[in-house]
């Protein structure tokens, strides 16, 4: 009977309840657009300076990540290989060796992080190629050439077919030193590291600090940035009876994932205050419906309806509009995420960040963008219409209907 006389009330009052949906409408689709805008941004930006740099998940030998040394390598490749092959989740990988040197080029010197890589496997994983401003990439696995950072190229004066020198120490403990061709300048997008770094092929630096077939690392990147957890319980699960251990982009990228936290905190509250904003529409909407009403629930109490009974009347006609809006909200708020997923919004001047430049920032469609809108639309209608329901519920019958 409640629920008949709540959709009656509703009804009878098209112009109030227009207003009232209306302002829960907007707030829905507001919510829902905003989220999956926002969870799309931030996971475009996590994954393209993940996927281009670090990769996703990270291989090494004990506490590589917190204590490097020239010793802590991965001797079973090709072993690690076959296990990542297993996973249908990972897109790709590449092996690197790292090492700190002195480079010279003529009468210039300058230390950097020497780093081996496997041409092939960085170039899919990472676009290493995509990377190189000048010149080119390495002509095989065991080229006897050089590809430096673009900050390297001018602190040394050096351009490609200069000839470059790297002093090292080899892990027998000689020293390791050779001469290569510069074949490439690389512009990485982060000024520390293209001061810093000396690339060459993976074999070429193996043979240099007497490391042949090992490796320090072993950068993953996945298909979905939403597999990364899963990928990495797999990984440790499987490789829990060897020295390796496996890290996400959470722990060996900690400042950018603490930055982007940072980020995402802002976004809930601006969520927070959009939400208010609808609350105190719908607040004003609701309780002046009472006051209007106040004859109405006088004749109620008069003829012998209980407080209670009109307090879930009123609560009763807020909530099926709260319902009515989500359900409008959810599916409007998924024509205008599934636009922005597909084309994304444009932006005139693009934004770096962490060394990258961002043009199109796209949306995602993900189920929390609907059911905290939701959750929210509904708690907060209950909430507010608590107030105007017991005021209405304590409405004195003589002197409402004497009300006009």
């Amino acid at each position: 009977m409640i629920l008949r006389m709540a959709f009656r009330n509703i009804f009878r009052q098209k112009r109030r309840s227009l207003l009232t949906v209306l302002s829960m409408f907007g707030g829905m689709v507001m919510a829902v657009v905003f989220i999956g805008w926002a969870d799309g941004s931030y996971n475009n930006i996590i994954d393209n300076f993940t996927r281009y740099n670090f990769g996703h998940i990270q291989i090494h030998n004990g506490d590589y990540l917190d204590r490097p040394s020239l010793y802590k390598t991965i001797d079973n490749r090709e072993a690690i290989e076959d296990l990542l092959r297993k996973n249908p989740h990972i897109d790709s990988w590449t092996s690197r060796l790292y090492s700190v040197a002195l480079v010279s080029v003529r009468d210039k010197s300058s230390g950097v992080r020497v780093i081996g890589i496997d041409p092939a496997e960085e170039n899919q994983t990472t676009a290493f190629d995509k990377k190189i401003i000048g010149g080119q990439g390495f002509s095989d696995a065991h080229a006897y050439e050089a590809i430096i950072g673009k900050g390297l190229a001018k602190i040394l004066g050096a351009g490609v077919e200069d000839r470059i020198v790297i002093v090292s120490q080899a892990a027998d403990g000689s020293i390791a030193n050779d001469r290569y061709t510069i074949v490439g300048i690389i512009d990485t997008g982060s000024p520390v590291a293209d001061r810093s770094t000396c690339y060459l092929p993976l074999e070429t630096a193996q043979e240099l600090l007497v490391l042949e077939g090992k490796i320090h690392e072993v950068a993953i990147t996945v298909d979905n940035l939403h597999h990364v957890t899963s990928v990495t319980s797999l990984l440790k699960d499987s490789l829990a009876d060897t020295d390796l251990t496996v890290a996400s982009w959470q722990e060996f990228a900690r400042s950018f994932y603490i930055a982007m936290k940072a980020d995402m905190e802002g976004m809930w509250i601006s969520l927070f205050i959009i939400v208010l904003i609808v609350s105190v529409g719908v607040f004003n909407t609701v309780l002046m419906s009472v006051l209007e009403r106040v004859r109405e629930y006088g004749v109620l109490k008069a003829v012998g309806t209980k407080p209670d009974q009109i307090v879930k009347l009123v609560l009763a006609e807020v909530n099926i509009m709260a319902v009515f809006s989500i359900v409008l909200g959810t599916i409007v708020g998924y024509v205008f995420n599934y636009l922005l997923s597909t084309h994304g919004l444009i932006l005139e001047q693009g934004f770096s960040y962490g060394g990258m430049v961002f043009k199109v920032m796209k949306a995602e469609i993900n189920a929390r963008s609907f059911y905290i809108p939701a959750l929210t639309v509904l708690f907060s209608s209950f909430i507010i219409g608590l107030f105007p329901a017991v005021k209405a519920a304590h409405t004195d019958p003589a002197k409402s209907m004497r009300f006009h």
